[in-house]
């Protein structure tokens, strides 16, 4: 006999499905809605719900939200909502679809069992193909946890793929691809010294949003920048068939990653959603507010505004898609305990209702200024596919930003470009030209020189051009401008001068990046020297190209213990962690000035010699615990004579030089020895070399004898 739960009006707040007292109060917001159905499923592979409810506009409808309240529904229920009303028009742009089930977008765990992109992209399916909510309870043991609130500045962040990251099958973990995997994988974490996680899309998204090209080769979206469901982590990292248990697995993540001192930062993107443009699918936003959740060609509203290249925009500053967003933020931080979040294509949520870059953009000041998100790492990746380039500008004082013009001065720098020394030590001190004038501080600078969209480290320094045959699209998809070097030879080689030359090159890029004012941010498998074989738009490739490679640890382990050697190295020394911009000025009572920088001599930078390639400085001792440190970049063809600063009282002792074999490369403290020659260091051709100050002991003079 099929079963049938009995219902009532419920509630019009808040927005999804809330188990409460006495069954499951439901409640979806779509406007102009004629006719609005609960669609109820026993199991994920259910094709036709076991229980149809039809709203009552007049008992069932507050506003413009639609809720019901199911007596007795159990937890785990799988749901959907089916939405009717008018026609799509020039002038509405509204895009109801009666033969779709539609996911709710406010829902907290989702099944994509029966999802099937092409019958979702056909209007007249009526397969019931589709993105599938769960009713899940709030019930959940955090044993005191709660988010880290480590200080920016003190941060290291490890950019990595939750699934790429154990899904190799050297990974050796129980559950490979899921969040439960990576749990296996902290120790090596905690090992490399790294602050934070910065993980590639968790909340839930469509792994069949491809182009023709690589869907014929049976290729899926990989790295997950197609999002459908915000408040649900994504069922693939999930170890559960159903996916019921997604969100207690992501919370034993993080819960995971704070008990080994480990922050986590989602890569959110909520610039475009999965449903693509006119010949997408209707997964949710389409079917219950499409003239609300996008931007739309004011001309002919049928069309989308695509500031993004994936087909549509989302009308981030609309008053309820920005509440949404926010609300959504604030869940992920009270309900998921995360330390942060970084925002894919953050342009986009600049621009007004008509597209137009808003300074005082409403979602991104409320973002600011939310107390719940207060302590939380916001950071931008300030730019769009629309031509939108907001480094040094973004709206807001305490957004972070992913510093793409230090990435590619950096790049220029190390593989040898002339006149590059004024803009390089702009870089490394912080970037104060876009940040200071606007009352920002160094933190508001990520630094880094690889992201998952690009080269890896690696591959910086092998390839010249891209090579994305793979992704089969021909080799036109991904970036054409990578400022690399392949040190002589495109790919493979058995040179032995250009194989070394290679890994100096990659040490120099760590050791400067971890040398810099501003937060760090590392590339998962650079420090084992991962390869995508030049692919530099891998967003497709959930195989051996995307995975992190941990066959190849044991043949580089100099690499691995010369990165984790700079992260020490770098949190030895607060001076390398600066909350204010440096001065160039000696505070009272120290040794040294802030910084003093250097050209071929002591004190005489080549600021504007236009084939210089050296440079040098000297940090200064922030208090009588720590090390001054002198640094001296050498990316000539040369060798070059590091003369060493005088400090009363010290000597200095080699800790770095990335032309020296390991171990030699990297030295501790407690096995640095004073540096005794009279004659200036040798800085050899392609070199970062580091020294670290030592109070010299006092040297007893002769007995003085009484007359």
């Amino acid at each position: 006999m099929a079963r049938h739960y009995r219902f009532n009006a419920g509630s019009r707040y808040p927005f999804g499905a809330w188990i409460q007292p006495g069954g499951v109060n439901f409640s979806v917001f779509s406007q102009h809605a004629t006719r609005v159905e609960l669609l109820l499923f026993d199991h994920p592979t259910q094709r036709e719900p076991f229980q149809v409810i039809p709203l009552d506009p007049e008992t069932q409808r507050t506003f413009f939200a639609w809720h019901v309240f199911v007596e007795a529904l159990p937890p785990e229920t799988h749901y959907a909502w089916r939405i009717d009303g008018p026609g799509n028009t020039r002038e509405t742009g509204f895009r109801f679809n009666r033969n779709k089930f539609l996911v709710d977008p406010w829902t907290r765990a989702v099944s994509t069992a029966l999802w099937d992109r092409d019958r979702a992209c056909d209007p007249a399916d009526t397969s019931g193909s589709s993105v599938r909510g769960i009713v899940i309870g709030d019930e959940y043991d955090w044993e005191g946890d709660q988010p880290l609130n480590r200080p920016l500045e003190n941060s290291i962040i490890y950019e990595m793929h939750v699934g790429g990251f154990t899904r190799h099958p050297d990974s050796g973990v129980h559950r490979a691809g899921t969040f439960a995997g990576l749990i296996e994988k902290i120790p090596y974490l905690q090992e490399l010294g790294i602050t934070a996680v910065e993980l590639l899309p968790t909340m839930a998204f469509d792994e069949q949003d491809l182009p023709p090209g690589p869907r014929n080769l049976g290729l899926k979206n990989y790295w997950g920048y197609s999002p459908h469901s915000f408040y649900s982590p994504h069922p693939g990292y999930s170890s559960s068939a159903d996916g019921a248990t997604q969100r207690d697995e992501f919370r034993d993540m993080v819960k995971a990653l704070h008990r080994a001192g480990i922050g986590v930062i989602l890569d959110v993107v909520f610039n475009h959603t999965a449903e693509g443009g006119e010949g997408g699918p209707t997964i949710n936003h389409k079917g219950i507010g499409n003239e609300i959740f996008y931007h739309l060609d004011p001309k002919d509203r049928r069309r989308y505004v695509d500031y993004t290249g994936t087909g549509n925009t989302i009308n981030c500053n609309h008053p309820l898609v920005s509440r949404h967003l926010v609300g959504c933020l604030e869940y992920w931080v009270t309900q998921m305990h995360v330390d942060g979040f970084r925002f894919d294509l953050a342009s986009v949520m600049a621009r007004g209702e008509e597209g137009k870059p808003m300074y005082h953009a409403p979602i991104l000041w409320s973002i600011e200024f939310s107390d719940i998100l207060a302590h939380t790492k916001l950071i931008a990746e300030a730019w769009d596919a629309g031509g939108l380039y907001q480094v040094g500008d973004f709206p807001g004082f305490r957004w972070s930003e992913w510093n793409g013009r230090y990435r590619d001065v950096i790049r220029r720098f190390v593989r040898g470009e002339g006149g590059m020394i004024s803009e390089a030590a702009t870089r490394i001190a912080g970037s104060a030209d876009l940040y200071q004038a606007q009352g920002r501080l160094p933190i508001n600078s990520i630094n880094f020189v690889t992201c998952h969209d690009g080269f890896t480290l690696n591959d910086l320094v092998r390839y010249n051009t891209k090579h994305n045959e793979a992704n089969g699209e021909d080799n036109r998809d991904g970036s054409n401008d990578n400022e690399s070097w392949n040190c002589g030879v495109e790919g493979e080689t058995d040179d032995p001068q250009i194989i070394a030359l290679r890994r100096r090159q990659m040490k120099n890029f760590v050791a400067i990046l971890l040398l810099s004012q501003g937060v760090p941010m590392l590339l998962s498998g650079d420090e084992i020297r991962r390869t995508q074989y030049g692919n530099n738009n891998a967003y497709c490739q959930d195989n051996e190209i995307g995975w992190f490679p941990w066959d190849r640890l044991a043949a580089n382990r100099d690499m691995l213990r010369f990165v984790q050697g700079l992260i020490r190295l770098r949190r030895r020394h607060p001076s390398l962690m600066r909350r204010r911009f440096l001065t160039g000025r000696q505070p009272e009572g120290a040794a040294l000035p802030d910084i003093s920088w250097h050209g071929m001599h002591l004190n005489e930078p080549l600021w504007n010699d236009p084939v210089a390639r050296v440079l040098g400085f000297t940090l200064g001792a922030t208090s009588d615990q720590e090390a001054d440190i002198h640094v001296f970049l050498n990316m000539s063809e040369g060798e070059v004579p590091v003369e060493l600063p005088r400090v009363k009282g010290k000597g200095w002792c080699l800790a770095v030089d990335t032309y020296l074999p390991t171990p030699r490369d990297l030295v501790d403290p407690e096995r640095q020895i004073l540096y005794r020659k009279r004659r200036p260091y040798p800085a050899r051709a392609r070199s970062v070399v580091v020294f670290e100050s030592r109070r010299t002991p006092r040297r007893r003079g002769p007995l003085l004898r009484k007359p």
